[in-house]
């Protein structure tokens, strides 16, 4: 079952789309409709549709600019009467551009695209599935303290030593080890990570809700209005510091 969300400002053109899809595409689920980018914005986050059905020109935010800010992973096709977008379009990678007035038959051609581009990110996942397992499994173990197993570009693993991360950065459910002049991307929560006995030793603390820090690395630090901080580690990173975070970061500091 694919899940469509429809967007358009105008009533009898989401009635219009409802009916197609109703009569022609019994695969898809209407998991919603909006009349305004900021209510298919909320929607889009909340249902997490597989395509979004939308209209260009919008009170408010155009369909071009919710494009830009629809979650990873979204798909969407434009439902408009002005050609002129086109290349902006798929420049914003759509998945398909459908002039008003269009047929059942235009629609499928649509559907059909992303039925190919869910069954070709289906295949791609089950075929990571068994290598992701395995680096995962190898991650927990961290065999030896002081240091982090990260992935490699090309396969396998490499022991990073903490000593030479100054910050770890959440990006999702991913986080970014910087230890500059590199920077290494793994799959973990910034929580999870946090958690491990070997960073726990290594004395990282968090010092925001998206970052934590190495306090061996930082030079010097900085007081900043609303009771936040700005630290600077060793390679002259600036990093912010949260008020509900302050606190600890002074604790920790103390207890070295």
């Amino acid at each position: 079952m694919m899940k469509v969300l429809i967007v358009d400002d105008e009533p009898p053109a989401r009635a219009k789309l409802q009916r197609l899809l109703l009569a022609h595409a019994p695969e898809v689920q209407v998991v919603g409709e909006a009349g305004d980018a900021t209510e298919a914005l909320r929607l889009a986050q909340a249902l997490q549709p597989d395509l979004v059905l939308l209209d260009i020109q919008m009170p408010g935010m155009s369909g071009l600019e919710l494009a830009l800010a629809l979650p990873t992973g979204t798909h969407c096709a434009f439902c408009t009467a002005f050609e002129e977008h086109a290349l902006r379009a798929f420049e914003l990678n759509a998945l398909d551009y459908l002039l008003k007035p269009f047929s059942a038959e235009r629609l499928a051609q649509t559907l059909e695209r992303l039925r190919q581009r869910m069954h070709v990110k289906e295949m791609k996942a089950e075929s990571e599935r068994p290598r992701i397992a395995l680096l995962s499994a190898l991650q927990q173990l961290q065999p030896v303290l002081g240091h982090w197993l990260v992935p490699q570009r090309g396969g396998g693993l490499m022991k990073l030593a903490l000593a030479e991360v100054e910050w770890v950065a959440a990006a999702d459910n991913y986080i970014e080890l910087h230890a500059p002049p590199a920077q290494h991307l793994d799959r973990h929560t910034l929580a999870d990570f946090l958690a491990h006995a070997s960073v726990r030793q290594a004395g990282f603390v968090r010092v925001h809700r998206s970052h934590a820090v190495n306090p061996a690395h930082i030079r010097a630090i900085a007081s900043l209005a609303r009771g936040e901080a700005e630290l600077t580690l060793s390679s002259g990173a600036k990093l912010r510091v949260s008020r509900g975070y302050r606190d600890q970061l002074v604790l920790q500091a103390e207890a070295k």
